[in-house]
């Protein structure tokens, strides 16, 4: 089987990384992956070299983006996208028997949006879900739609996927794909991670990564403005912040970061903590404050609690370990005197167990043997 791999940043790639480990090391499997949208920006830090260092080929690149994030940007960049991936989709259709899209994001809803015409089977990891502050849904649910396979992380999201495609055909519940990495990373060691973000995770630390909510997003200032006044509250705590993605007005809430905290020093300011780092950082931080769906999926494997603050997030199926409020400093204040007094978490997660990358391969074995 020709199974092509849609990677348009480092988010998406580390969910991939357990499938892509198996399907490398199985020869009835010929992969090929293609690395587009932030992964070939050097204002998001190049992250396809992330990509190399996990011991994997680019096969194919495919450039598109723009360094502003205004919605004339991202809607140009959609637009460029799709020109883009016509060609690419023109000469290589034909090397792939399925190519795997992951999530919401409007490079892959181009990239897959591209491939229409061209018949291309697509396999979605992570549809029927839904994110109300954000407009994503609309993204999520069309590359649903164009997708010939279904792979969801809970029942309730594979009975959306049908709703929306009108049948229940080729949708497989194999959890949260993500949650195979806590098995299979090696997480870095107290002096691992201090070396290299010269952050100290034994001292009490908020981890806390806040994107821009695209419905409202003309509030993402205002938002901004109250989270900082939270953060600056919190003296007993080191924070840790990574940096928003390439959405509408993320380069706002980016600068307001730095503006307030680049020169504070128990803040710290990172682009990208990649998915070791990433999840190093969940393992050892006290609780996790944002509105990434990071918080959602994996918290509750790491036994964490998060403050989900604001709508991006709203509709995700959650579990007891996610607590929400709004972007408002008191009720963020609030919320954390509240997760200081709970007590400890057990592990449980809704999103799975951590053996989606065997279910997904087992399915691509049984595919193949069907013709």
């Amino acid at each position: 089987m020709k199974v092509g791999i849609l990677t348009s940043s480092r988010a998406d790639f580390g969910i991939y990384l357990p499938l892509l480990k198996r399907l490398a090391a199985n020869p009835e499997f010929e992969m090929k992956i293609i690395a587009f949208g932030t992964h070939l920006s050097g204002f998001y830090g190049n992250t396809a070299q992330e990509i190399i260092n996990n011991g994997f080929d680019i096969d194919y690149k495919v450039e598109s983006m723009l360094l502003t994030d205004s919605s004339n940007a991202v809607a140009t960049s959609i637009g460029l996208t799709i020109l883009k991936f016509a060609d690419f989709w023109q000469n290589n259709s034909e090397d792939f028997d399925i190519v795997f899209c992951l999530g919401d994001r409007y490079e892959m809803l181009a990239a897959v949006i591209a491939g229409v015409p061209f018949q291309i089977k697509f396999a979605h990891l992570h549809g029927g879900e839904i994110t109300l502050g954000a407009i994503d849904n609309v993204f999520r649910h069309t590359i649903t739609l164009a997708s010939a396979y279904h792979f969801v992380s809970t029942e309730v999201y594979a009975k959306r996927v049908a709703d929306i495609i009108g049948s229940s055909k080729n949708i497989y519940n194999v959890g949260a794909l993500s949650l195979d990495n806590l098995g299979s990373v090696e997480l870095f060691t107290f002096d691992g991670f201090k070396t290299k973000w010269n952050v100290d995770l034994s001292f009490p630390t908020v981890l806390v990564t806040f994107h821009p909510e695209t419905v409202a997003f003309e509030m993402n200032g205002i938002y901004t403005d109250e989270l900082v006044a939270a953060l600056k509250q919190l003296d007993e705590y080191q924070i840790l912040i990574t940096m928003p993605n390439a959405d509408t007005n993320g380069n706002l809430i980016r600068q307001k970061m730095i503006d307030n905290f680049g020169k504070q020093d128990n803040v710290h300011l990172v682009e990208n903590l990649g998915t070791k780092g990433y999840f190093t950082a969940m393992k050892y931080c006290s609780f996790l404050l944002g509105n990434t769906s990071s918080g959602i999926i994996e918290a509750a494997s790491f036994s964490k609690y998060v403050i989900n603050i604001g709508n991006r997030q709203l509709g995700r199926e959650c579990g007891v370990n996610v607590i929400h409020c709004k972007i408002d400093k008191n009720e963020i204040a609030d919320a954390i005197k509240k997760v200081e007094r709970l007590p400890k978490l057990d592990g449980k997660n809704i999103y799975g167990k951590g053996d989606a990358s065997e279910k997904v391969y087992d399915i691509l074995r049984k595919l193949i043997k069907a013709g």
